[in-house]
């Protein structure tokens, strides 16, 4: 399925947990993290693990976790606390690479062993540019591995890292260093053949700036979106599923070449097309197909 719209939840609420469940989110990222202070990262896992059993087979929408980076002291304990619980995939922050990936897919089989649980394959989604080595190592990527589910990438904490007043202009938009890495990340993704899903809309009270981000997002290339707040969801799910009429056009693309097999160039409205617009026509619609599981 492809995820539209990914909704970060604080890992140490069960009651946002709740109230996220209630949203149209295609997948919740219950969050070990950075929205967790160190003092509550036990009780997150403790709560994380209870959700993921109470939903364990009637979900309203996927559930991934976020959990703490691998250079992290909680990282190890948030593996062996998920793990036993059935999860839907799992988020990596900060990455540096790829290498990074394959260390996890590495240790969650030894965890997997180390219980006596049944090895699975789990989803991974690396946020691939929170960290300033990781803009260069995009590429790695592209050969990973089958459990990589997607890229997205951060802004927030790259620029933490460089050590940035701002990832932002004064119109709100991203400065040129955080749009090469939203670019990069967005090259990176379909270089590995996987979804790329673009960064959280962090003003969630500014509907407009947010129907004109997932318009960009959609119109450059990303399939989803990450979202900070359940009043994003519904949104950033418009934006990311094709209209009617984009599918009409992708059907009536699609019928042209079928009806000229035998050449690489047609015509339609008074547009020539070739092979590039009927593989952007049939990915429209292969996309189609999958939301509808979704809705």
């Amino acid at each position: 399925m492809t995820l539209r719209s990914m909704l970060f939840v604080p890992g140490d609420s069960p009651a946002k947990m709740a109230k996220a469940l209630l949203c149209t989110a295609d997948a919740l990222i219950l969050d070990l993290e950075d929205s967790v202070v160190f003092a509550h990262k036990a009780q997150a896992r403790a709560c994380v693990h209870e959700c993921l059993d109470r939903h364990a087979t009637a979900r309203p929408a996927q559930l991934w976790v976020r959990i703490n980076p691998r250079s992290s002291m909680d990282y190890s304990e948030d593996l062996a606390a998920i793990l036993p619980a059935h999860l839907d995939g799992i988020v990596l922050p900060k990455a540096d690479s790829a290498q990074d990936f394959i260390q996890l897919c590495e240790d969650i089989s030894l965890i997997q062993e180390q219980q006596g649980l049944a090895r699975a394959a789990i989803p991974i989604l690396p946020i691939a540019t929170e960290t300033p080595i990781s803009i260069f190592r995009l590429d790695t990527y592209a050969k990973a591995g089958s459990q990589l589910a997607g890229l997205t990438w951060g802004a927030e904490d790259l620029s933490a890292a460089i050590g940035a007043v701002t990832c932002r202009d004064e119109t709100g938009a991203f400065t040129p260093l955080y749009q090469i890495a939203r670019g990069l990340c967005l090259a990176a993704a379909a270089a590995a053949g996987v979804a790329a899903i673009d960064t959280v809309y962090p003003n969630f009270k500014d509907e407009a700036g947010l129907r004109a981000y997932c318009a960009n997002g959609r119109r450059d290339g990303f399939s989803g979106m990450m979202a900070i707040h359940p009043c994003q969801i519904d949104i950033i799910n418009q934006a990311f599923t094709p209209s009617e009429s984009e599918l009409e056009l992708a059907r009536r693309v699609v019928a042209v070449f079928e009806a000229n097999p035998h050449t690489g160039t047609v015509q339609l409205d008074g547009r020539m097309l070739d092979a590039p617009h009927l593989k952007q026509a049939r990915r429209l619609l292969s996309t189609k197909r999958e939301h509808k599981y979704a809705d």
